[in-house]
């Protein structure tokens, strides 16, 4: 059970999110961005943002589009944010898209999704206007973020604001008044979509609200912190945390540059809070020590996670002061990482704990809006996802005799359904439970430990379950290793050999190992990999590798895309 748990400000749905937050952070900034000018940023504040919302909101009810359904498709931005808003609190059902597909896909989304509009910017200019031009579903409007003005049936963003500032001038208030029903779809969501093809998944205000109310209760963030945006903003993980979440709080958001460019951000915007996928926060990781190392500085720092880890069971805490270094390098401000989407490595996770940067796991899926458990501000375990939140309930569906099974989920924030998917939503659902396909143990203080997913689970003749994740977290740890999958291959007296697919990075293996030829980066890894199999019983030794310099086919929150890679190796 939560002990403890944070006060928040109650909210019934976005538009009441919005208002109330709006007159306790209105003043503060809620985007921070670079203008041409070196050095010199644009601060739009919380209630510069609720006017924008406001006014594209006006304009798009003007434009026909209540109740309709409208996508949004960008890189992240300030205008996505607004988009997403100006049609959930008033005017009709958003339909974020992922930026990373290709065409067809985009056009198979639009027509899947009843889309009648879609807020776009400059780089999909080309695949919208042949989207309209050829009748793609229900498509009409295009909306470009980049726009100045009105062109070639395109409305442009920023003048649909000024229509809509008009508008709201002249006495329209079909948005400003527009009521919400909380319990109907509002959002609809495609999952990434790593086993087969991406399900609709709907959503409304009330489960988004009462998944932002309970990440409030358990881990707060406010009106002082900056967050860095990285993930994609389609995606459920940064939508609700890495967006609303801070839209709720008043928190301040910068978006980041793109993966070479977050130290540097982090530094630039002095960046105190950040959601991110475990791969990133592991490279930064090992940069870190890395950097550390060749300075000469490696053996002063473990010394130091001694010294402060000795002090820390006396209540004292100097590791701001003692890794001073490593928290610059890291703009000097950061208090909070969030780890989502995968497995961290529990070794990464202490690390950072170590050096006084807090790292923390929660765990999520698209269908439960998305987080239900994460460690807290109260309670923390590392190597676990942390308790499951405060107004869900968790459970393990048939469990084995070590307590791992299906962990189930029911209450406030999990989805209405798959849209036009009946046979999907029931097989979801299990006595009323939501079925999360993924396995894990809850251990005696209701912390959950998550194994593998159901679907990548790899089952041996002798009925034993190997979990690939486990494994590639240990194959990952290798020098040189940039990332694995291990896969089970079937063999001709009906067993599996468990197989580990390993990316290395060449530079890393000429400077640690002193080669470049293939054959002995081999040989080298196939040693590592034994070295590995003789940390874990027998029945879960690696017994094949392959290697490659080609990244593995991810998500756009980096997951594998164990089918498609399975297909290519097999």
């Amino acid at each position: 059970m939560h002990e403890r748990l944070h006060e928040i400000v109650e909210i019934k749905d976005l538009k009441d999110m919005l208002e109330k937050s709006g007159k306790l952070y209105g003043d503060r900034p809620a985007y921070r961005f670079k203008t041409e000018e070196e050095g010199k940023f644009r601060i739009i504040t919380h209630k510069e943002y609720r006017e924008m919302v406001n006014a594209l909101g006006t304009a798009f009810i003007k434009l026909g589009l209540k109740g309709k359904r409208i996508a949004v498709i960008s890189e992240n931005r300030y205008e996505w944010g607004i988009c997403y808003l100006a049609v959930t609190c008033g005017t009709g059902i958003v339909v974020p898209l992922d930026k990373s597909l290709p065409e067809n896909e985009i056009r198979s989304l639009i027509e899947r999704s009843g889309a009648e509009a879609i807020c776009y910017s400059k780089k999909y200019d080309e695949i919208m206007k042949k989207a309209k031009n050829d009748g793609v579903g229900k498509l009409k409007h295009l909306i470009s973020m980049d726009l100045e003005a009105h062109e070639d049936g395109i409305y442009s963003f920023k003048e649909l604001i000024e229509k809509g500032k008009k508008l709201i001038e002249e006495g329209d208030r079909n948005f400003l008044d527009a009521k919400i029903n909380a319990e109907e779809m509002d959002m609809m969501l495609f999952t990434s979509g790593t086993t087969a093809i991406a399900k609709a998944v709907k959503l409304s205000h009330k489960i988004i609200c009462a998944n932002l109310m309970d990440i409030a209760r358990v881990l707060e963030i406010t009106d002082q912190d900056t967050m860095l945006s990285f993930l994609p903003m389609h995606h459920a993980f940064e939508c609700t945390v890495g967006f609303l979440y801070p839209m709720y709080k008043g928190t301040e958001i910068v978006i980041c540059d793109g993966i070479k460019h977050i130290a540097e951000n982090l530094k630039e915007y002095k960046v105190s809070v950040m959601v991110s996928v475990p791969i990133l926060y592991e490279n930064m990781y090992r940069k870190l020590l890395k950097g550390m190392e060749k300075k000469g500085k490696l053996e002063t720092v473990k010394k130091g996670v001694k010294i402060s880890n000795v002090l820390g069971k006396l209540h004292i805490d100097i590791r701001k002061k003692l890794f001073k270094e490593i928290h610059e390098i890291l703009g000097g401000r950061v208090r909070l990482f969030v780890s989502g989407a995968a497995g961290l490595d529990p070794e990464v996770e202490k690390g950072y704990n170590e050096l006084g940067i807090r790292l923390i796991q929660g765990y999520g899926l698209t269908e439960t809006a998305p987080v239900v458990a994460a460690n807290t501000d109260f309670r923390y375990k590392c190597g676990s996802v942390g308790p499951v939140f405060p107004s869900l309930q968790a459970r393990i569906a048939d469990p084995d005799e070590n307590g791992v099974g299906e962990i189930q989920i029911k209450g406030p924030s999990v989805m209405l359904g798959y849209y036009e998917n009946e046979e999907a939503t029931k097989e979801a659902f299990q006595d009323g439970w939501f079925r999360t396909g993924d396995l894990g143990y809850i251990d005696k203080d209701g912390f959950i430990f998550i194994s593998g997913r159901q679907k990548s689970v790899i089952v041996l003749k002798n009925g034993k379950n190997v979990f690939p994740e486990e494994l590639e977290s240990l194959v990952n740890r290798i020098e040189g290793v940039t990332e694995s999958m291990v896969y089970g291959k079937p063999e001709p007296d009906g067993d599996t050999k468990v197989c580990v697919k390993i990316v290395y990075d060449p530079e890393v293996m000429s400077e640690m190992y002193k080669t470049t030829d293939e054959a002995e980066i081999f040989d080298i890894l196939t040693k590592k990999v034994k070295e590995v199999n003789k940390k874990m019983p027998a029945y879960k030794y690696i017994r094949e590798i392959i290697i490659t310099t080609e990244p593995l086919i991810k998500t756009t929150t980096a997951k594998i895309k164990r089918h498609e890679e399975l297909a290519k190796i097999l």
